[in-house]
Order: structure tokens, then sequence, then C-alpha cells
């Protein structure tokens, strides 16, 4: 076996896919409870306006069933112009898509989009064959079994797609919680996407201004 190298996501190297994330297509993505979802998405989204990346949005037929993007992303990203495709399944077979995809002149890529083994994972194939990092955030990625998620993750990964939490990615680009955005701009981000740490940090915040030490958690190792 070769030597491993580790790849990290650079902020000033990469760029942000929301894909097929519409409305309609929301009631097939089974694989996760709705509510997880639905801040899943909204978090992956987010991700462009917290480290200012190029961010790339793209519907499928969305004058059908499938919908259109929800309206907090086209506020999100005002200046961002859609790529409406009318019939290409895959992304990439988009001219349109390909040259907004070309003018981030970014070479890593941050995905999610409805479903993971189709609209995710065709699109994630055809970037690693034109020589795109690419980096799956598989919690904003939803299709309808866990079963079909983790067979579409794993065709990923076996092709070089970096399969990645919300979190990862943006322990990712940050880096460093000194950095710009780091603490004083990511803290306020996860206590609403990320509530596990931000309850962390609510918690040091309350022991710090209010607490006491009991007795008793002197002697705790």
């Amino acid at each position: 076996m070769g030597a491993y190298k580790y790849e990290r996501l650079d902020k000033n190297d990469a760029a942000l896919i929301i894909l097929d994330i519409q409305e309609g297509l929301f009631s097939i993505a089974r694989d996760y409870e709705s509510a997880q979802y639905r801040n899943a998405i909204y978090a992956h989204a987010e991700i462009g306006k917290t480290f200012g990346l190029p961010v790339i949005m793209s519907t499928s037929a969305e004058t059908g069933p499938n919908g259109p993007l929800p309206n907090e992303f086209l506020d999100m990203y005002p200046e961002v112009s859609v790529v409406k495709r009318l019939g290409e399944v895959n992304a990439w077979d988009n001219e349109e898509f390909r040259n907004a995809v070309k003018a981030t002149g970014k070479s890593q890529l941050i995905i999610a989009g409805i479903v993971t083994d189709v609209c995710t994972a065709f699109l994630a194939l055809s970037l690693r064959d034109a020589g795109y990092s690419v980096w799956a955030n598989h919690e904003a990625s939803g299709t309808t079994t866990v079963d079909i998620r983790e067979n579409a993750n794993d065709r990923m990964r076996d092709a070089g797609v970096q399969i990645v939490s919300y979190f990862a990615i943006v322990c990712e680009l940050m880096r460093d919680w000194r950095n710009t955005p780091g603490a004083a701009e990511l803290y306020p981000v996860l206590d609403r996407f990320y509530p596990a740490y931000g309850m962390v940090a609510r918690g040091h915040r309350a022991a710090i201004k209010e607490g006491t030490i009991l007795p008793g958690e002197e002697s705790i190792p």
C-alpha cells in the first residue's frame, strides 16, 4: 500500500455546491429524520456565507414536482444565479453548470444534494473524473433508505471522494479557533446548526460568568 497523503480543505481553494436540494425532493430524503435533515441542509448552505466561498446552486426540472430551492437559500445568496437544468440528471452534463464550476477557479468542491445515489453521486464521480477534489457532506445529502445511502457513499469513496460531516468540513476550513473565521464567527453558527457543541459553549459561558465549584468537584480527577 502506498503512503497515505492527507489532503486538507483550504478555504482559499474551495467552492460550495448546493445541488437539487429542492422543496419537492425533500420528501424523498427519508434516510434521516426530517427535522435533522432540514437542519443539515441549511447548515450546508451557510458554509459558503461563513467562509466567503464561491457558491453554485442548481435545480433539476424545478417547475415540475421537484419544486424550487427553499427561499432561505435564495435570500442567503441573492447574487448567485441558479443553474436551472431542464432535463440533465447529472449536473455535469449541463454546460452552464460546468462553466459555473470552472469560473470559480477552485479545485476543491464541497457538495450535497438530493438524492445521494443520483444527484450527489453522479456529479461527484464526474467531478473526480474531471480532476477536482470532491468533499461530499453526507449529512446534507438525502435519499430513500440508509442502505442506498451507504452504498452510494461507498461508490463515491472508492472514486476518491471525501465523505465527511458538516462539523468536519467547518473544522477543516477553519483549522484554528484563533483564525478568522474562528471562534468569534463560528460559535454562533455552531449554536444554530451543531447544538451539541453550541451547548458546550453555553455551559462554559455560564460557568465562567455565574458558576461556583460544588463540594466534591475539587476531588474529581
